[in-house]
Protein backbone atom coordinates (compact mmCIF):
# COMPACT_ATOMS: atom_id res chain seq x y z
CA UNK A 1 0.00 0.00 0.00
CA UNK A 2 1.20 3.53 -0.51
CA UNK A 3 1.54 5.65 2.54
CA UNK A 4 -1.05 8.65 2.08
CA UNK A 5 -1.94 10.70 4.52
CA UNK A 6 -5.61 11.55 4.13
CA UNK A 7 -5.25 7.43 4.61
CA UNK A 8 -2.99 7.87 7.87
CA UNK A 9 -5.00 10.62 9.26
CA UNK A 10 -8.61 9.09 8.38
CA UNK A 11 -7.33 5.67 9.99
CA UNK A 12 -5.92 7.33 13.53
CA UNK A 13 -9.05 9.79 13.91
CA UNK A 14 -11.11 7.39 13.68
CA UNK A 15 -9.71 6.19 17.05
CA UNK A 16 -10.39 9.47 19.14
CA UNK A 17 -13.48 11.02 20.14
CA UNK A 18 -12.84 13.69 18.71
CA UNK A 19 -10.55 16.18 16.15
CA UNK A 20 -9.86 18.26 19.59
CA UNK A 21 -8.81 14.63 21.33
CA UNK A 22 -6.65 13.88 18.84
CA UNK A 23 -5.09 17.01 17.98
CA UNK A 24 -4.30 17.55 22.35
CA UNK A 25 -2.72 13.71 22.07
CA UNK A 26 -0.31 14.43 19.58
CA UNK A 27 3.06 15.75 20.18
CA UNK A 28 4.33 19.58 19.40
CA UNK A 29 7.99 20.61 18.48
CA UNK A 30 9.93 23.63 19.72
CA UNK A 31 9.51 26.62 17.45
CA UNK A 32 12.98 27.55 15.81
CA UNK A 33 12.92 30.93 18.12
CA UNK A 34 12.58 28.71 21.11
CA UNK A 35 15.22 26.44 20.37
CA UNK A 36 17.51 29.36 19.92
CA UNK A 37 16.76 31.13 22.97
CA UNK A 38 17.29 27.69 24.68
CA UNK A 39 20.22 28.11 26.78
CA UNK A 40 22.93 25.29 25.80
CA UNK A 41 23.02 24.20 29.43
CA UNK A 42 19.86 22.90 28.71
CA UNK A 43 21.03 21.17 25.35
CA UNK A 44 23.68 18.97 27.45
CA UNK A 45 20.82 18.46 29.91
CA UNK A 46 19.24 16.64 27.50
CA UNK A 47 22.22 15.19 25.67
CA UNK A 48 22.63 13.59 29.26
CA UNK A 49 19.31 12.41 30.18
CA UNK A 50 18.83 10.62 26.62
CA UNK A 51 21.95 9.28 27.39
CA UNK A 52 20.99 7.93 30.80
CA UNK A 53 17.45 6.86 29.37
CA UNK A 54 19.35 4.23 27.19
CA UNK A 55 18.65 0.73 28.78
CA UNK A 56 16.93 1.22 32.18
CA UNK A 57 13.35 2.64 32.96
CA UNK A 58 12.56 6.51 31.75
CA UNK A 59 10.81 7.33 34.73
CA UNK A 60 13.38 6.17 37.26
CA UNK A 61 16.01 8.85 35.48
CA UNK A 62 13.13 11.35 35.06
CA UNK A 63 12.51 11.12 39.23
CA UNK A 64 16.16 11.62 39.47
CA UNK A 65 16.76 14.53 37.22
CA UNK A 66 16.76 17.25 39.77
CA UNK A 67 19.31 15.52 41.48
CA UNK A 68 21.24 15.50 38.30
CA UNK A 69 20.82 19.34 37.64
CA UNK A 70 22.28 19.96 41.52
CA UNK A 71 25.09 17.72 41.41
CA UNK A 72 26.20 18.49 37.34
CA UNK A 73 25.86 22.65 38.08
CA UNK A 74 23.28 23.00 35.74
CA UNK A 75 24.88 21.33 33.02
CA UNK A 76 26.81 24.40 31.83
CA UNK A 77 28.54 23.27 28.94
CA UNK A 78 32.04 25.17 30.24
CA UNK A 79 31.97 23.61 33.60
CA UNK A 80 31.10 20.51 32.49
CA UNK A 81 33.85 19.72 29.88
CA UNK A 82 36.52 20.57 32.48
CA UNK A 83 34.75 17.04 34.24
CA UNK A 84 38.07 14.95 34.62
CA UNK A 85 38.57 11.52 36.27
CA UNK A 86 38.89 12.18 40.19
CA UNK A 87 35.11 14.77 39.63
CA UNK A 88 33.80 11.57 38.33
CA UNK A 89 34.76 9.40 41.09
CA UNK A 90 33.81 12.03 43.37
CA UNK A 91 29.85 11.40 41.64
CA UNK A 92 30.15 8.01 41.49
CA UNK A 93 29.56 8.30 45.31
CA UNK A 94 26.48 10.20 45.33
CA UNK A 95 23.81 7.57 45.68
CA UNK A 96 20.85 10.78 45.05
CA UNK A 97 21.74 10.23 41.27
CA UNK A 98 22.73 7.27 38.95
CA UNK A 99 26.16 5.76 38.92
CA UNK A 100 26.65 4.73 35.64
CA UNK A 101 30.27 5.92 35.02
CA UNK A 102 30.45 5.31 31.01
CA UNK A 103 27.78 7.27 31.38
CA UNK A 104 28.86 10.26 33.56
CA UNK A 105 32.42 10.24 31.16
CA UNK A 106 29.98 11.27 28.52
CA UNK A 107 28.82 14.35 29.99
CA UNK A 108 32.50 16.06 29.30
CA UNK A 109 32.52 14.82 26.02
CA UNK A 110 29.10 15.92 24.97
CA UNK A 111 30.15 19.28 26.93
CA UNK A 112 32.80 19.54 24.64
CA UNK A 113 30.86 18.42 21.30
CA UNK A 114 28.44 21.57 22.45
CA UNK A 115 31.42 24.16 22.61
CA UNK A 116 33.20 23.18 19.52
CA UNK A 117 29.83 23.16 17.21
CA UNK A 118 29.32 26.78 19.25
CA UNK A 119 33.09 27.53 17.79
CA UNK A 120 32.84 26.55 14.12
CA UNK A 121 29.38 27.84 13.34
CA UNK A 122 29.73 31.22 15.71
CA UNK A 123 25.93 30.38 16.82
CA UNK A 124 24.42 28.76 20.17
CA UNK A 125 23.69 24.85 19.81
CA UNK A 126 19.89 26.03 19.69
CA UNK A 127 20.53 27.91 16.74
CA UNK A 128 22.93 25.32 14.98
CA UNK A 129 19.77 22.93 15.51
CA UNK A 130 16.97 25.28 14.33
CA UNK A 131 18.72 26.24 11.37
CA UNK A 132 19.21 22.34 10.47
CA UNK A 133 16.70 21.48 7.95
CA UNK A 134 14.23 18.94 8.79
CA UNK A 135 14.21 18.00 5.21
CA UNK A 136 17.43 16.00 6.51
CA UNK A 137 16.96 15.12 9.63
CA UNK A 138 19.04 11.71 9.04
CA UNK A 139 21.58 13.91 8.53
CA UNK A 140 21.65 15.31 11.83
CA UNK A 141 21.16 12.02 13.87
CA UNK A 142 24.72 11.04 11.68
CA UNK A 143 26.27 14.37 13.01
CA UNK A 144 25.13 13.50 16.36
CA UNK A 145 26.08 10.06 16.27
CA UNK A 146 29.48 10.77 15.36
CA UNK A 147 30.51 13.48 16.88
CA UNK A 148 28.50 13.36 20.42
CA UNK A 149 29.38 10.52 22.77
CA UNK A 150 26.84 8.07 23.26
CA UNK A 151 23.78 9.32 20.78
CA UNK A 152 23.71 6.57 18.20
CA UNK A 153 21.14 4.49 17.51
CA UNK A 154 17.55 5.63 18.24
CA UNK A 155 19.64 8.35 20.96
CA UNK A 156 20.26 11.00 18.53
CA UNK A 157 16.48 10.92 18.03
CA UNK A 158 15.20 10.50 21.39
CA UNK A 159 17.85 13.47 22.51
CA UNK A 160 16.27 15.76 19.77
CA UNK A 161 12.79 15.14 21.14
CA UNK A 162 13.71 15.87 24.45
CA UNK A 163 15.45 19.06 22.73
CA UNK A 164 12.18 20.01 21.33
CA UNK A 165 13.68 19.88 17.93
CA UNK A 166 11.39 18.47 15.15
CA UNK A 167 12.13 14.75 14.67
CA UNK A 168 10.52 11.57 13.57
CA UNK A 169 11.27 8.71 15.71
CA UNK A 170 11.62 5.06 14.52
CA UNK A 171 9.92 3.09 16.72
CA UNK A 172 8.76 -0.35 16.49
CA UNK A 173 5.36 0.76 15.53
CA UNK A 174 6.27 3.32 12.78
CA UNK A 175 8.95 1.00 11.33
CA UNK A 176 6.14 -1.96 10.97
CA UNK A 177 3.83 0.78 9.12
CA UNK A 178 6.56 2.18 6.62
CA UNK A 179 7.31 -1.63 5.81
CA UNK A 180 3.64 -2.12 5.48
CA UNK A 181 3.57 0.50 2.98
CA UNK A 182 6.50 -0.42 1.13
CA UNK A 183 8.88 2.38 2.01
CA UNK A 184 11.78 -0.25 3.72
CA UNK A 185 11.98 -3.95 3.94
CA UNK A 186 13.22 -4.13 8.11
CA UNK A 187 14.02 -1.89 10.40
CA UNK A 188 17.00 0.69 8.33
CA UNK A 189 19.96 0.45 9.11
CA UNK A 190 21.86 1.65 6.14
CA UNK A 191 21.84 5.13 4.83
CA UNK A 192 19.62 4.31 1.32
CA UNK A 193 16.82 3.44 4.07
CA UNK A 194 17.64 5.80 6.23
CA UNK A 195 16.87 8.49 3.01
CA UNK A 196 13.89 6.41 1.75
CA UNK A 197 12.57 6.92 5.05
CA UNK A 198 13.49 10.72 5.27
CA UNK A 199 11.54 10.73 1.52
CA UNK A 200 8.56 9.20 3.05
CA UNK A 201 8.40 11.68 5.64
CA UNK A 202 9.23 14.58 3.80
CA UNK A 203 6.40 13.38 1.23
CA UNK A 204 3.76 13.07 4.29
CA UNK A 205 4.94 16.74 5.90
CA UNK A 206 4.26 18.35 2.26
CA UNK A 207 0.86 17.37 1.60
CA UNK A 208 -0.58 17.58 5.51
CA UNK A 209 1.85 20.57 6.82
CA UNK A 210 2.15 18.32 10.03
CA UNK A 211 5.83 18.49 11.95
CA UNK A 212 7.73 15.29 11.54
CA UNK A 213 6.74 14.62 15.61
CA UNK A 214 3.05 14.49 14.67
CA UNK A 215 3.43 12.62 11.29
CA UNK A 216 5.23 10.10 13.56
CA UNK A 217 3.44 9.71 15.79
CA UNK A 218 0.26 9.61 13.43
CA UNK A 219 2.14 6.20 12.21
CA UNK A 220 2.47 4.39 15.21
CA UNK A 221 -1.07 5.20 16.09
CA UNK A 222 -1.74 3.86 12.93
CA UNK A 223 -0.19 0.47 14.31
CA UNK A 224 -0.91 0.27 18.05
CA UNK A 225 -3.67 2.67 19.28
CA UNK A 226 -2.13 2.56 22.41
CA UNK A 227 1.30 4.66 21.83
Amino acid sequence: MNLSYHWLYDTVRARFESDEAMEAFLPRALTPQALKDQGDDRYLSAMTRRVFHAGVQHTMVDAKWPEFEKAFQGFAPEAMAQLGPSLIEAHMKNDRIIRDRAKIKSIPENARFILEIRRERGVGFGEFLADWPDTDTIGLWRLLAKRGARLGGRSAAGFLRLAGKDTFLLTSDVVARLTAAGVIEREPTSQRDLRAVQDAFNALRQDSGRPLCQLSALMSLSINPTF
